[in-house]
C-alpha cells in the first residue's frame, strides 16, 4: 500500500514538473543583444531574429524615402537610444510569432524597465492589444493614460471633442460609425465611445481601414 502511494506521489511530482516546464517554455525570458533598430517597435537581434514589441504600436517609418507618420522618427530614435547595442531580456506571451514571421516579446532593460512601457509613457507608442497576448495590457493602458493626461508625444493634438466611435471589445479596435468592420461588430462586443479620446483612453486602437 505504501509502495502504491509512493508511486502515485512520484507520478504526480513528475506531472507537475512537466506542466511547469511547458508553462515556462511559453513565457520564458531570454537574453539577447540588439544589433539594429528598424523603427519604434521592431528590432533585429544578434542571432538574426526580427523582434516585434508586444502590446504597442508606434508611428510608421517610411523606409523607402516617402513620408513617415508624425513622431515616427522620434519613436525610432528613442528606441535606438534605449536598446541598440545593448543586451535586453525578452519575455513572451501566449503567441511567439506574428503573421509576418516576426518574434513577439516584451523587452526589458538590465534595470528591469520594460521598453514597451517606456515608449507608451513617453507618448511615442499607443496600446495595441491583440488576443491572446494580454499579459501586460492593464499596465500599458495605465501608462497610456498618464501620457494622454500630460499631452505628450502623439497625444499633444488629440482632441476630446465628440464624434461617436464604435468599439469591438473582442478585438480592442474602434471604428467610424460607417466602417464596414464596425458595422459587423456583434451587439455582444459592441462598445460606443463619445470620441477618439475616450476610445484611446480605454486602450482601443484605430481600425486601419477607416482610420477613425
Amino acid at each position: 500500500m505504501n509502495v502504491t502511494r509512493t508511486y502515485r506521489k512520484l507520478a504526480m511530482q513528475i506531472l507537475l514538473a512537466v506542466l511547469a516546464a511547458i508553462f515556462f517554455s511559453s513565457t520564458a525570458s531570454a537574453n539577447h543583444k540588439v544589433v539594429r533598430v528598424y523603427d519604434g517597435d521592431t528590432v533585429l537581434l544578434e542571432n538574426g531574429t526580427r523582434m516585434r514589441y508586444l502590446g504597442i504600436d508606434t508611428p510608421e517609418v517610411d523606409h523607402e524615402g516617402g513620408r513617415s507618420d508624425v513622431m515616427a522618427e522620434e519613436a525610432r530614435d528613442v528606441n535606438r537610444k534605449l536598446v541598440e547595442g545593448k543586451r535586453v531580456t525578452l519575455e513572451y506571451d501566449q503567441e511567439k510569432v506574428d503573421s509576418h514571421g516576426r518574434r513577439l516579446a516584451y523587452l526589458f532593460l538590465p534595470n528591469g524597465e520594460m521598453v514597451n512601457a517606456i515608449l507608451v509613457r513617453r507618448g511615442l507608442a499607443q496600446v495595441m492589444s491583440i488576443r491572446p497576448n494580454l499579459k501586460y495590457r492593464d499596465m500599458l493602458v495605465g501608462r497610456q493614460r498618464e501620457a494622454m493626461t500630460e499631452g505628450v508625444g502623439i497625444w499633444r493634438s488629440l482632441s476630446k471633442a465628440g464624434g461617436v466611435r464604435i468599439g469591438n471589445s473582442n478585438s480592442y479596435r474602434f471604428h467610424r460609425t460607417d466602417c464596414p468592420f464596425g458595422r459587423r461588430t456583434s451587439k455582444k462586443n459592441r462598445v460606443h465611445f463619445r470620441s477618439r479620446f475616450d476610445a484611446f483612453w480605454e486602450g482601443y486602437s484605430p481600425c486601419r481601414r477607416c482610420m477613425p
